[in-house]
């Protein structure tokens, strides 16, 4: 079968700042791929590419088979775009917009009508269609968005952090959208750093880090392969490294702990991948205690994409995040 997207070995740079250093996917026909990664990974970089908005490097990039390199024409034909930065007229109605929509993708006057009617009740805009957009909240407004990129009834849908800066009511009408998009065979590819979003939608994840892709496949089955269950401690609010350090040490000869990680980034806190056992918490608390060492903060949990990515960089997407932020104040 062939793959609604395939990309092979792509690669793009911005003079000295490379974005995507050697980016490989492949999406199957009828799913929601979800790629996940911190703002400055390089998922947006990839987005663009692959809808023929910038060109790579070098790598290879095919829709349904049909090269974006080589044939862009074609497959803007095969794909809807959402950009994560919704960009409407807010002079324009709804409806204005979709008409001009239609129009630029050569929709006949005499079908146009009708998709336009399709969309908006699908997106339940049908009451807003003829408002000015201006008067439209962020959720509307993303509503909207959507209805765009559809309206020529793409087989492939991508869309660049649907959600984000969106309430969770507007998530949530959205998240339903999108499971009825792919019940209906369109195939989605979006990306986004929240981790819960992903875990709901995606059919199949790819993580995407530092313009490389770290780890792929089903979210339970990346969840699996991490393993275990997950400890989070804190023995002080700020823990020296030495201290964290012995904690280590000391934990990691404990029989049912398969490895321990000491996160830098959130104050030296330690999480431990542990196999299944009774009242691990508290035999946790009891070798820290007979070693002389406090415990501040304690928790256990099921493994989560969080920590998929953790295992895979040595830190959390929310440390990532702040990385990036920082780079970027620093660059300003």
């Amino acid at each position: 079968m062939t793959p609604a997207v395939s990309i092979r070995d792509l690669k793009k740079a911005y003079g000295s700042v490379v974005a995507l250093q050697s980016v490989s996917l492949e999406v199957p026909p009828g799913c929601i791929f979800g790629l996940l990664g911190p703002n400055g990974a390089g998922k947006s970089t990839t987005l663009r590419c692959l809808c023929t908005l910038t060109q790579p490097d070098s790598g290879t990039l095919e829709v349904f088979g049909v090269s974006a390199l080589t044939q862009p024409r074609q497959v803007r034909q095969l794909l809807g775009y959402v950009a994560q930065e919704i960009a409407l007229d807010k002079v324009l109605t709804g409806r204005e917009l979709l008409a001009f929509q239609g129009a630029l993708y050569h929709i006949s006057v005499g079908e146009l009508a009708g998709r336009i009617a399709d969309v908006l009740r699908l997106l339940d805009l049908e009451a807003w269609a003829d408002r000015r957009i201006g008067t439209y909240s962020g959720g509307l407004k993303k509503r909207l968005d959507l209805a765009a990129g559809l309206l020529h009834q793409p087989p492939l849908l991508v869309l660049d952090e649907p959600t984000v800066g969106l309430d969770i009511e507007s998530r949530q009408v959205i998240w339903a959208f999108l499971r009825q998009l792919r019940e209906q065979g369109t195939t989605l590819l979006l990306t986004s750093h929240y981790l819960e979003e992903v875990d709901a939608l995606a059919d199949q994840v790819a993580i995407i880090d530092q313009g490389r892709v770290i780890a792929s496949g089903t979210p339970g089955a990346l969840k699996a392969q991490v393993g275990g269950e997950r400890i989070t401690l804190r023995l002080r609010e700020f823990t020296p490294l030495a201290e964290a350090q012995t904690a280590r040490q000391l934990l990691a000869g404990l029989p049912w702990v398969q490895d321990v990680i000491v996160n830098a980034a959130q104050g030296n806190s330690l999480n431990l991948v542990t196999q299944p056992v009774d009242n691990a918490l508290t035999q946790v608390q009891q070798a820290l205690q007979a070693a002389g060492l406090p415990v501040f903060s304690l928790a256990q949990a099921r493994p989560s994409l969080d920590d998929v990515y953790l295992a895979a960089t040595g830190r959390t997407l929310a440390d990532a995040e702040l990385a990036a932020a920082e780079r970027v104040g620093a660059r300003k």
